[in-house]
């Protein structure tokens, strides 16, 4: 079982596998932030993402680097948007995304799925299936990252799905551990919808 799971890293560096673990970790605690609602949630998943983009733009994973590249930058925009006051209140509340920000999201994940195919094509990368998954899956994640800065609870319903498409695509390219990562992934979204649909009601 351990052969099957861990035998692609036979091949990898020592200092990959440690990073990849250590953005793993960094992954997860972002996760378990997002789920308390805590600002927290910014600065963890910066070291996650800085590592993978490194990591990722080293193994030729254009679209996964492009992916963590993106959340890098969101990151820092979301961790400013958190902490936005307005009267002593919380600027961006969690709250359901309005008309006009389902509209944004339809744009996004158009925009974004045309950008990946371009890069991809640009790059040559279209010379496997898993490509065609890739580019869902960034369109995907990048509306959950926007949704998640503007702090609207359907963004958990993006990562929901991307994150069960991740596990075994991750796992396919020879990547056990965020396999694993996006496994945990999925069930944290879901209490972590939970969680902020219960807050919500809360205020009603």
């Amino acid at each position: 079982m351990i052969e099957f799971l861990f035998s692609q890293y036979t091949n990898y560096d020592t200092i990959d596998i440690a990073f990849e673990i250590i953005a793993v970790l960094f992954g997860l605690l972002s996760v378990f932030f997002a789920l308390k609602n805590n600002i927290l949630v910014y600065p963890t998943g910066l070291v996650s993402t800085i590592i993978y983009v490194y990591l990722l733009n080293k193994w030729g994973l254009i679209g996964d680097m492009l992916i963590n590249g993106y959340y890098t930058t969101m990151s820092i925009y979301g961790w400013f948007l958190w902490t936005r006051k307005n009267d002593n209140q919380v600027e961006y509340p969690i709250s359901w995304a309005n008309k006009k920000e389902w509209i944004n999201t339809f744009v996004i994940f158009i925009v974004t799925i045309l950008f990946v195919i371009l890069i991809y094509h640009w790059f040559d990368k279209f010379n496997d299936w898993t490509a065609y998954i890739d580019t869902f899956t960034t369109g995907i994640f990048f509306v959950g990252m926007w949704l998640m800065a503007k702090r609207k609870i359907e963004n958990w319903i993006f990562w929901i799905v991307g994150d069960i498409v991740s596990v075994p695509l991750y796992f396919y390219k020879g990547f056990t551990f965020s396999s694993l990562q996006f496994l945990i992934f999925t069930i944290v979204a879901i209490f972590g919808y939970l969680e902020w649909k219960r807050i919500l009601q809360q205020k009603i």
